[in-house]
């Protein structure tokens, strides 16, 4: 069986259309006229549902296979393979060839009918693959027409698919995924792959990238691979992330820094000005030494489709402003808010017995840079999930000439779209914030109302590490949430719903049907996930080296989820010829290159490290001072302007009680 059809039974339907059951004939009768066998089989589970098996006979496959180019085997590969020494290292975590066998190695060639007696057929029936003879049918049934009118034809199985003319189409597993089928011949392929790739207890093996590309077809074969080639080069990106964290906690001048706000002699001695006006009192430097600890040192005719790309293009710019008004909003709730928690979370703090423990470490900094980013979370995926299917019809309506397109262009268009909603409120935080704020008394102000924010005295890259945090692990829990919780709960559901007595044997066609289907865009979303995971990973990482460590966690349990999902929540995939990963490799080289230029402005310009590399080489020592050694010591005192508190303005001047140890003091920092 190459294929299966699922359509309901209109003879159960009274009103069910007959214009449904005329296309579905002409349309099986299409496949007929082209060699196709059918058979229909009367569901088991229920009677209002028929199942059309197709099979497509060796003549035909051999047919499609030349007009589809296929690559088949000639002769066994007689060549000898060099061994090296990381095959001798990794073959110890590949399965067993007890277990799984190595497949035979062959030369190939593009298949020709009239040539048939050069090529290697020891089987006729074993000729072609399962993957392979799935692919023909599909190709088969998404060219047979179903509807004639006039000069037009009408074809694909897509559109009736979409017109509800079958409710199903998919090639079949080979066996249950957790029990060994005993049919003689049957190779058990799905169940070797959960029990070898897909299960928890195979973390730490090799993919069997062969057997999966067997089984699936190059498309899903070629994502794998890739995946676990950013695996790896992400174990690469870790370790080197984790010393970065580690050298920026435990060296001498980052210590002596943070050791500086912290000391009541000299953090708590430093008084430092309002942050807003009127309503914010003044502050010592030492109430931010916990954030401060966070500090990490880094190094179709023509004029139809300019039509109708014109109008894509407005769509996506008019969905980009609506993510830019989004990060105003935010910033305009991050003005507000902080002059809220300025003026009331201290009192409430101080106030509150079962609070008191959280004194030092909840800011109004702090407090504003984490609800913040929970809102920047939330309008993310909303927007996401909208722009998803605006993105899909634009697409459509453009009508792209071949799929290849279609791919390539809703890809552009959701990746920009993504590039924008995930990172733009990060780019603010980096880039943005802080770096025109005024002075004491002259504030700069957004709207004429809400005064500029500045960033924490411990740097904006703690708040850019809050946000990343938070963006990063929330998306893989709600991504975990829909690509496992979903399906299983849906397939128990329809499982519970349709049960049926024990001594009935399901066929597997229904227990496949009773499967999640595989989206029209396959893999598409797989893809982004993985891209904007690497945007995160680069674009940032100067900020927070720990960012490829959570991405290495994330991607160790994607690898075994995507392949869970493959193997044992889903529909069989419709195999598809595949050389690369396509459109998202320039991709990812643009957002390699664009993230040497972001973490190069960051050390430049967000983080402190050139101002403490340059106080700890020049202004530590004679003539700028009376040290003989280079320290940090004093780096803090040297970093901060002096104001003096009589030239505040009527405007801004703090008006709320001034704190007992304020003690008349004339100057602010």
């Amino acid at each position: 069986i190459d294929f299966v059809l699922v359509y309901e039974d209109e003879s159960k339907h009274a009103s069910e259309k007959k214009g449904s059951q005329r296309r579905r004939e002409f349309f099986e009768g299409s496949l007929m006229n082209l060699g196709v066998e059918l058979e229909a089989a009367q569901s088991v589970m229920d009677e209002k549902l028929v199942y059309v098996k197709v099979h497509v006979p060796f003549e035909v496959l051999c047919t499609y296979a030349e007009v589809l180019h296929i690559k088949l085997p000639i002769q066994p590969n007689d060549l000898a393979q060099q061994s090296s020494t990381y095959n001798c290292f990794t073959r110890h975590f590949y399965p067993s060839e007890d277990v799984i066998a190595k497949e035979p190695d062959f030369f190939t060639a593009p298949f020709r009918k009239d040539q048939l007696k050069c090529f290697y057929v020891k089987d006729r029936e074993q000729f072609f693959t399962p993957a392979v003879r799935s692919r023909m049918a599909y190709y088969i049934l998404s060219r047979a027409p179903y509807d004639v009118k006039g000069s037009m034809k009408k074809f694909g199985i897509s559109k009736l698919l979409d017109g509800g003319v079958y409710k199903a189409a998919y090639p079949l597993h080979d066996s249950r995924f957790n029990v060994k089928s005993k049919e003689p011949g049957c190779p058990n392929e799905r169940f070797l792959l959960y029990n070898e790739w897909a299960h928890p207890k195979s973390f730490y093996k090799m993919q069997p990238l062969d057997l999966i590309r067997k089984y699936f077809g190059e498309k899903i074969g070629i994502y794998f691979a890739w995946l676990g080639f950013y695996t790896v080069m992400l174990t690469l990106a870790a370790a080197v992330g984790l010393g970065c964290f580690i050298y920026g906690y435990t060296t001498r001048e980052s210590s002596t820094w943070s050791k500086e706000v912290c000391d009541p002699q000299i953090g708590g001695e430093i008084i430092m000005c309002p942050q807003c006006d009127q309503i914010c009192p003044y502050w010592r430097l030492n109430t931010t030494c916990e954030s401060s600890k966070e500090k990490e040192k880094v190094p179709h005719t023509a004029c139809g489709k300019c039509m109708r790309v014109s109008c894509g293009i407005s769509t996506v710019l008019f969905w980009v402003l609506l993510i830019i008004a989004s990060v105003v909003g935010v910033i305009v709730y991050r003005l507000a808010m902080f002059i809220t928690f300025s003026a009331k979370l201290r009192s409430d703090l101080k106030y509150s017995k079962e609070l008191e423990p959280f004194k030092e470490y909840v800011t109004p900094q702090m407090a504003t840079s984490i609800t913040s980013s929970i809102i920047s979370f939330i309008i993310i995926m909303i927007l996401n999930n909208v722009y998803e299917k605006v993105a899909i019809w634009i697409t459509d309506f453009e009508l792209p000439r071949t799929k290849t397109e279609y791919e390539n262009s809703l890809t552009l268009k959701m990746f920009l779209f993504q590039f924008v909603n995930y990172y733009s409120s990060c780019f603010y935080i980096a880039f943005f914030k802080g770096k025109v704020v005024g002075y004491p008394g002259q504030p700069v102000y957004w709207f004429g109302a809400f005064r500029n924010e500045e960033c924490d005295p411990g740097g904006c890259l703690t708040e850019l590490t809050t946000q990343l945090s938070i963006i990063m692990t929330g998306k893989a829990v709600w991504n975990n949430i829909q690509e496992v919780l979903l399906p299983w709960v849906k397939n128990l559901i329809f499982r519970h719903c349709t049960q049926v007595g024990s001594e009935k044997v399901i066929p597997r066609w229904e227990q496949d049907y009773q499967l999640q289907p595989i989206g029209k865009l396959g893999l598409f979303y797989e893809y982004l996930e993985m891209v904007i995971q690497f945007g995160f990973v680069t674009l940032f990482v100067a900020s927070f080296p720990l960012a490829p460590l959570l991405a290495l966690f994330n991607n160790l349990c994607e690898i075994r989820v995507d392949a869970w999902k493959f193997t044992t929540q889903s529909r069989r995939v419709v195999p598809e010829k595949a050389q690369d990963i396509g459109a998202w490799q320039p991709i990812l080289q643009g957002v390699a290159i664009l993230a040497v230029a972001t973490n190069a402005a960051i050390i430049a310009f967000t983080s402190d490290m050139i101002p403490r590399l340059v106080y700890y080489w020049a202004f530590s020592v004679r003539p700028y001072s009376d040290g003989s050694e280079h320290t940090m010591t004093g780096f803090i005192n040297s970093s901060l302007s002096i104001f003096y508190i009589d030239h505040f303005n009527n405007e801004s001047r703090p008006t709320v009680d001034t704190p007992y140890w304020f003690n008349n003091i004339t100057t602010c920092r």
